[in-house]
This record gives C-alpha cells, sequence and structure tokens, in this order.
C-alpha cells in the first residue's frame, strides 16, 4: 500500500475512533496509553494531552483493593465482558463504566490491552438519589421469609393490593413485621419512585403531632415557620402511620377529613392544598376491640381499612422459625465478622416450645444476644441463650392452649343463669369454635372455610378467647 493511501487510512481510523459513541482506551507493553478516543475522554472529563504516552497508575486511581481491568488484562492476559469498575480521574471525579477488556497478543506474547467502555456515571447517580428518595425503604416481598401457609396467605393479599392506591390497614401483634410489609407494598406498587415517609404516632406528643402531619403556616403559633407536614412530604408516595389508635380523636377527625377530600390544611393557614397520599397504618390490637375501648374511631376505621391485612404471629406460624434463624445467623454472621451455621437440637427444641410474645423481632434478638456470647462456636447452644429461654418447658401451641382455655373458663351449668348476655354469647361462640376445630384436628384454614369466616379473624378469636 502506497504512503498516500496509508494517510488516508490512518485519517479515516482516527475519523472512526472519534466518532463512535463509545469510550476506547489501549495501553501498550508498558501499561503506557497509546490510544484514548474522544468519547472516552468526555466520559472521563479529561484531554488526550493528559492521558496519552502516561502509564495508568500515575493518572487515574482505583478504590483500596481494586485494579484496573485494562493492566489486569495486561499482567494476566485475561479478558473480561460487562464488568463495572468505578474509579478516580487525576482530578478526584468518581466514574463509573462497564468494560469490557481484552489483552493483545502477537506470536503468543501480550504486548498492550484494550478496553471499550460504557459510562454508567449518570445512571449510579440516578439510582443514589431514586434510594436517599425513598427514605430507606429497604424491604421488598422477596426478603418477607416464611414459607407458612398463613404468612403467604397475607403475601399474596398484600401483591394484590399494590395493583391499586387504596388505604391499607395492617393489624399484627408488636414484632411481627408491619412496617416491613408496608414498605414491600410501597415498593411494589407504581408510587416505588416517590417518597415513603413513616411515622409512629404513640411517639409524639398530641401537641405535636397536629403540625407534624398537616404543616404549619408562619405566625399559627410563636416561633411558627412556613413547614410542610408529613402528607405534603409524602407527595405522589405513601405515608405510614404506625400505631394509628394511639392518635387522639381529635386528631383522628381530621386525619379522616384529610383522607375523604384529599386536601390538607396548614395549621394557621386558610387555605386547602390537594395531596396525593397513599395511607397505610397499622394496629397492634384488634380493631373490633380498639373502637369497642374508643382507641379507633369507628368511622375511621372504614376509611382506613379498604384493605385489611392480619399478620399471623410467630407462635401460629412455628415453621418459618427455621428459615428465620437461618437468615438472622447469616445476618450477624456478617455484621460480627463470625461463622456461626446452626443451632443445636435442644435450641430448635427450645424455640419450638416458646410462644414468641415479641415476634420477629424478638427471635432476632435472640439469636443477636447468642451470637455475642458464643465466641469462636459453630453452633448455638443452651449456654448461649439467655436464662429465660433455658427455663421454658411448655410446649402448648396457640390452639392447643385456647382448647385448654376454652374448658377452663366455661361457667358451669348452674352458673350460667348468673350469666350476662354477652358472657352467654362468648360462651357458645367459643364452645362452637371448640368443636369445629377438634373436628379438622385443629387446622385453622379449614376451620375458618367452615365457620364462613377469614384465617385472621378466626386467629383473633382464638387469641380473645386464650386471654380472657
Amino acid at each position: 500500500m502506497d504512503i498516500p493511501n496509508v494517510k488516508r487510512m490512518n485519517d479515516l481510523y482516527k475519523r472512526l475512533m472519534d466518532e463512535i459513541d463509545i469510550g476506547v482506551h489501549v495501553i501498550d507493553e508498558q501499561g503506557k496509553t497509546i490510544i484514548y478516543n474522544r468519547k472516552m475522554m468526555h466520559m472521563e472529563a479529561m484531554n488526550s494531552e493528559e492521558v496519552l504516552d502516561k502509564k495508568l497508575g500515575d493518572v487515574f486511581k482505583f478504590h483500596d483493593q481494586q485494579n484496573s481491568t485494562l493492566l489486569k488484562a495486561l499482567q494476566e492476559g485475561v479478558a473480561t465482558k460487562n464488568v463495572k469498575q468505578t474509579y478516580f480521574n487525576n482530578k478526584g471525579r468518581e466514574i463509573t463504566t462497564i468494560n469490557d477488556t481484552f489483552p493483545i497478543q502477537e506470536d503468543q506474547r501480550i504486548t498492550g490491552a484494550m478496553e471499550i467502555a460504557k459510562d454508567v456515571t449518570q445512571l449510579e447517580r440516578v439510582i443514589q438519589e431514586n434510594v436517599v428518595k425513598k427514605k430507606n425503604t429497604k424491604y421488598t416481598f422477596d426478603q418477607l421469609i416464611g414459607n407458612s401457609a398463613a404468612l403467604q396467605e397475607v403475601v399474596e393479599e398484600a401483591k394484590r393490593s399494590t395493583r391499586t392506591s387504596s388505604s391499607v390497614l395492617i393489624v399484627g401483634d408488636t414484632g411481627s413485621g408491619k412496617e416491613l410489609f408496608a414498605q414491600s407494598i410501597h415498593n411494589g406498587s407504581s408510587r416505588s419512585g416517590a417518597p415513603f415517609i413513616s411515622q409512629n404516632c404513640a411517639a409524639i406528643p398530641d401537641s405535636l403531632m397536629e403540625s407534624l402531619l398537616f404543616g404549619t403556616k408562619k405566625g399559627a403559633f410563636t416561633g411558627a415557620t412556613d413547614r410542610p407536614g408529613l402528607f405534603e412530604e409524602a407527595e405522589k408516595g405513601t405515608l405510614l402511620l404506625d400505631e394509628i389508635n394511639s392518635l387522639n380523636p381529635s386528631l383522628q377527625a381530621k386525619l379522616l377529613r384529610v383522607l375523604q377530600e384529599k386536601s390538607v390544611r396548614r395549621l394557621g393557614d386558610t387555605e386547602d392544598k390537594t395531596v396525593d397520599v397513599r395511607i397505610i397504618t397499622t394496629l397492634n390490637e384488634d380493631p373490633l376491640d380498639a373502637i369497642a375501648n374508643h382507641r379507633l374511631r369507628k368511622d375511621l376505621y372504614y376509611r382506613l381499612s379498604v384493605v385489611s391485612l392480619f399478620i399471623p404471629p410467630l407462635k401460629e406460624r412455628r415453621e418459618d422459625i427455621a428459615p428465620l434463624v437461618r437468615h438472622f445467623i447469616y445476618k450477624y454472621n456478617t455484621l460480627f465478622q463470625m461463622d456461626v451455621r446452626d443451632i443445636d437440637e435442644e435450641v430448635r427444641d427450645l424455640f419450638d416450645q416458646h410462644d414468641w410474645p415479641g415476634n420477629v423481632r424478638e427471635l432476632e434478638h435472640v439469636i443477636e444476644g447468642a451470637m455475642n456470647v458464643a465466641v469462636n462456636a459453630e453452633v448455638i447452644t443452651p449456654r448461649h441463650l439467655p436464662m429465660r429461654y433455658r427455663k421454658n418447658t411448655s410446649k402448648d401451641s396457640a390452639t392447643h392452649q385456647y382448647m385448654q382455655g376454652a374448658g377452663s373458663s366455661t361457667k358451669p351449668v348452674h352458673e350460667e343463669e348468673n350469666m350476662t348476655l354477652k358472657e352467654k354469647m362468648n360462651a357458645v361462640e367459643q364452645n362452637y369454635i371448640n368443636k369445629v376445630l377438634s373436628k379438622h384436628e385443629h387446622n385453622i384454614s379449614q376451620a375458618a372455610k367452615e365457620l364462613g369466616i377469614s384465617r385472621q379473624s378466626l386467629q383473633y378469636r382464638i387469641k380473645k378467647f386464650q386471654s380472657s
């Protein structure tokens, strides 16, 4: 090929390198840059003079214990595909790329390396901003642990609720995972990219709760400023109000108005602001008990419980204890840099016998506490547990305790004449549930089906009679 043609081909090659919308970086045998195209300059915010004919390590910096994929290809002769790499240019700017890298060989000798890079720096930044915007909503349905029919039934109901923006009421004992369900619903819905705001209604005094929920206008009271409330902050997203039964009745009435009108008025203001917020609320008691004891307005309950989820306590889904134990052991192995593998058979029996009044949260704390004691141990044994768990020997399930309670609480025939109507009705209901449970060998799902009520409703009746 004559010299004019060689020059023409070189010009075409340079034009091609600068026009393609992908970064190209080539180093020679000494690790010095010999090709650095325009797209790569744009991605790394550098010009060719800062990079060409310079060693890679003198220009770019990498995180501790990380190395350049280009240098790895040069030094080890290993090609890599679709590897994400984060590094810094000579000005300290962070860059993230997805790279295809491979060595250049001549006569079976590595003489350089080439990298083809796609810029994902902006994408990474958007993802990070979105994570912050979600306010640490880290839980999804995939992270709800347990394969029991009782839990999976609630999970399926919760998944169906992600299709709409209807209000959701989540009922469950303390530590049963109500907020995990709330976050999972938010993250599974079309609102997942918008804020998720969570507020415990029992944690804030009544005098401050109104301004926190609805916001304030400057001059509403001494020191008041223009500040949005939780409804405005959660715009287009989800607002979780935990322990809604702790909210005083007057605030419950104002909350009902906001839900009905879909607008909020800041404290001290005269104008309403339209809000688009999905409301999820939680209760740690039977809603009927909360209404009867005037802790929850009946009209608000109907507005909040468009979708009702009843999370079963851990003692009613004991088959989930084993997978939860494995999950918590893995979690604290990672946090504590330990290598605990399992619990022994005796601990397994103790866990099966325990009633778990604190539910999943209690189980997690037991595992965490045991792993603080089990130094250099591979298996958790009873001596690693708090004393109260070692002494626990009652092996009655919730339904068995209920059955015992049903027999002992029923009044003798000669006392029935002195029973109130409510006591008589409770006794009849209890005895009938007792018979149906016995008929179905204490299978809650089958008994609930015959009784014509939901599984969750039957579980709450069992719990109510057990504690009476």
